[in-house]
């Protein structure tokens, strides 16, 4: 199992204050006979449906050297999730977590935007400092 983010708690009270559960910290996702780990499972209720919500959250942090390489690292391991909650936990769906000024750094030239639109990704973008969630994309 890979180690926790820096930011892995900061995503985790965010998420709590926002009101979710956490169910799964890692949520493990067997795939043959590797292991995968998603940092974050949670649900929550919605009222007006009386269903419950699940998603999976890829907490990253973008603090090394590179933003491009934190990326590159962060779409790969985003698309390999997705694929495997595809097969087994389709109900589940998967966002990526980045902080506020990571967000705000690949906005600047739609890198982000693009990268969103060809992968249908999804993103949570929080503020490390508030431990507040600031957007859920799309």
């Amino acid at each position: 199992m890979a180690a926790k983010d820096i930011f892995h708690e900061t995503v985790r009270k965010a998420l709590e204050t926002d009101g979710w559960t956490i169910t799964d910290d890692p949520l493990l996702l067997p795939l043959g006979e590797r292991k995968l780990y998603v940092d974050l499972g949670a649900e929550k209720l919605l009222t007006a449906n009386k269903e419950d919500q699940y998603i999976a959250v890829e907490v990253k942090s973008f603090v090394g050297n590179s933003i491009m390489s934190e990326l590159e690292k962060a779409v790969g391991q985003y698309t390999l999730y997705r694929q495997s909650l595809r097969i087994q936990q389709s109900n589940r769906q998967l966002y990526l977590a980045i902080p506020t000024d990571a967000y705000v750094e690949l906005s600047t030239d739609k890198l982000i935007s693009i990268i969103q639109e060809d992968l249908g990704m999804k993103l949570l973008v929080y503020n490390p400092t508030t431990k507040l969630i600031e957007l859920w994309l799309p």
